[in-house]
């Protein structure tokens, strides 16, 4: 018989099929996959395609047990039982970062081409912190799922699940931003406690997520000028309506400035930080 050509699976369904996918490690796996076969055009990018919820988002193992943040208990680094506490919240927000930026490629339809290359990106990115900080983990003892965990990063997937403009403001700009401010002073302790090795993964980490955020920020703002919306007021109207976190200081004004925060936003920042 002719070999018939087969027509190459489109990259959002696929991030779907991945996004669904319950094992952490084969989800990390294909997620890096993907983006390789989107950027070579071997998994090609259709922007009109709509696809509906499956409902069962996002797939994930039955551990780690997830609670209510203010259930898990701080511990200190000079142990390694508490750097392994550590390392293990780490990896889960790298986990609930490749779902977030995967359900970015796969839900939001008539978006440019662009932008679910860069989702794509910043999974497979997202992908490669979550196996750093796993196989850190293993050399404790440990692996992901040992430890309980909370929810709230896929709680805002959940909110904005219906307004690109919204995830775009709330997700990286808000969410993930947050990581930029919270990397180098646990970096620091890591350090101070003589672990290297973890401390040059924070330095990965925190390299990678400025370009995530940047991305956020680039996406939010092209969306808003395609709307005519002053970003600034766009934003205190999408915190409010979603209910976003709060921001408390000390904010690493460096990295946001890298990640494409303007003047004025720093400004604002700076008041909150108390050091206007």
């Amino acid at each position: 018989m002719p070999n018939v050509p087969t027509t190459p699976e489109c990259a959002r369904r696929s991030a779907l099929s991945i996004l669904r996918e319950i094992d952490p490690a084969t989800k990390a796996e294909r997620t890096r996959a993907l983006y390789e076969a989107a950027c070579t055009g071997a998994s090609p990018v259709d922007s009109a395609l709509e696809l509906p919820d499956p409902g069962d988002l996002p797939g994930r193992p039955a551990r780690p047990a997830l609670v209510e943040p203010s259930s898990l208990k701080r511990r200190g680094m000079q142990s390694e039982a508490g750097r392994a506490v550590l390392l293990h919240a780490l990896a889960h927000i790298e986990f609930n970062a490749i779902n977030l930026a995967l359900d970015a490629v796969w839900r939001f339809p008539s978006m440019p081409a662009d932008f679910y290359l860069d989702w794509l990106k910043v999974a497979a990115e997202e992908a490669h912190h979550f196996s750093l900080l796993s196989a850190r983990l293993a050399e404790f003892g440990h692996a992901y799922g040992d430890f309980p965990a909370h929810d709230g990063l896929w709680e805002m997937a959940q909110r904005t699940r219906a307004d690109v403009l919204a995830r775009m403001a709330l997700v990286p700009r808000t969410l993930e931003a947050r990581g930029l401010d919270a990397s180098p002073p646990i970096r620091k302790r890591l350090a101070q406690a003589g672990d290297h090795a973890s401390a040059a993964i924070l330095d990965v980490i925190l390299r990678d997520e400025i370009g995530h955020v940047l991305i956020g920020n680039r996406w939010f703002r092209t969306l808003c000028d395609a709307a005519s919306l002053d970003p600034h007021t766009a934003y205190e109207r999408l915190a409010a309506q979603y209910h976003a976190p709060k921001l408390r200081g000390p904010f690493n004004f460096e990295a946001r400035r890298d990640a494409g925060f303007d003047e004025a936003e720093l400004r604002a920042l700076a008041g909150l930080d108390g050091s206007a």
